[in-house]
């Protein structure tokens, strides 16, 4: 997770374009170490990558370059290219809205206050937490450096079931902030997605996340329009969750496209990983 300050990214479908027809992967840096969000032109798909900081990385190439060019105003921005990808590939938490600090924290801590745990993640523990894909693993791990609660069973299989228990409150609580919009779409997400799509460009939503979850933001902040033509692969949909490439490997296979031409949006070092493991490119943006 960043720091709350309002520094914006623009990305474009021209953006991606770029992205897919360069040998290279292209970088632009910023002294800023604030929240990033999606924010769409008005004008067309020439419109570029403006402001902030962005990461593509290339595994074919191993490489990252600074690719510029100006605009008429002077703005640097990335050049863009007729080629686009064949699926854009969003993680969820961070990407299409930013879930995990108001969201999903708020939601375990709810979960553990329910149960009396005696448990509280603060911002802190839970970026930390952030590192490891999944809730599940995320309590499991926790609770395996620290302590187990009194109220936890003492056998490995019983505190598997008490994990999948609370994980199965903590996601009920979660969607109920989503069916509410209590946490809105990042700007511009929905534009860029009607972009792609406009455009051929298959798109899917790539999460750790309970599928349920994920469906119910996909389908509620996105809508039921948008939702039909968008394939979810999430929760245990993989037996291993990101760093590992699992979970794109098989969006790649179920879409029917080759990973080389996909272009994954993530907010983490662990969905980074699993991107350029599954030998596909991927841009990643910081999130609340």
């Amino acid at each position: 997770m960043a720091s709350s300050s309002t520094t914006t990214i623009s990305l474009s479908l021209a953006t991606l374009s770029s992205t897919t027809a360069t040998a290279s992967s292209s970088i632009t840096q910023t002294k800023t170490s604030s929240i990033c969000s999606f924010r769409s032109h008005e004008r067309t798909l020439s419109s570029s990558l403006l402001g902030t900081r962005i990461r593509v990385y290339n595994k074919t190439a191993r490489t990252r370059v600074v690719e510029k060019s100006s605009t008429s105003n002077g703005t640097t921005c990335l050049a863009s290219s007729s080629v686009l990808p064949s699926a854009l590939l969003f993680d969820c938490d961070g990407v299409l809205v930013d879930t995990e600090k108001d969201g999903h924290r708020i939601s375990f801590n709810d979960t553990f206050n329910e149960r009396e745990l005696g448990v509280t993640w603060d911002v802190d523990l839970y970026g930390e937490l952030l590192k490891i894909g999944g809730g599940k693993e995320r309590m499991t791990a926790y609770f395996n450096k620290t302590r187990w609660p009194e109220k936890a069973p003492k056998s490995e299989e019983e505190r598997k079931e008490f994990i999948a228990s609370l994980h199965k409150r903590k996601t009920e609580l979660f969607m109920a902030l989503i069916e509410k919009k209590l946490l809105p779409l990042r700007p511009g997400v929905a534009k860029l997605i009607d972009q792609a799509l406009g455009k051929g460009v298959k798109v899917a939503v790539c999460s750790t996340s309970n599928e349920k979850a994920v469906s119910a933001i996909v389908s509620f902040l996105l809508g039921a329009e948008r939702a039909e033509k968008i394939k979810i692969f999430a929760g245990d949909v993989v037996p291993r969750k990101k760093p590992d490439p699992a979970i794109y490997t098989l969006a790649a296979n179920t879409l029917g496209v080759d990973p080389s031409s996909c272009v994954v949006v993530e907010d983490s070092a662990i969905g980074l990983a699993a991107a350029k493991a599954a030998g596909m490119k991927c841009i990643v943006t910081k999130s609340g």
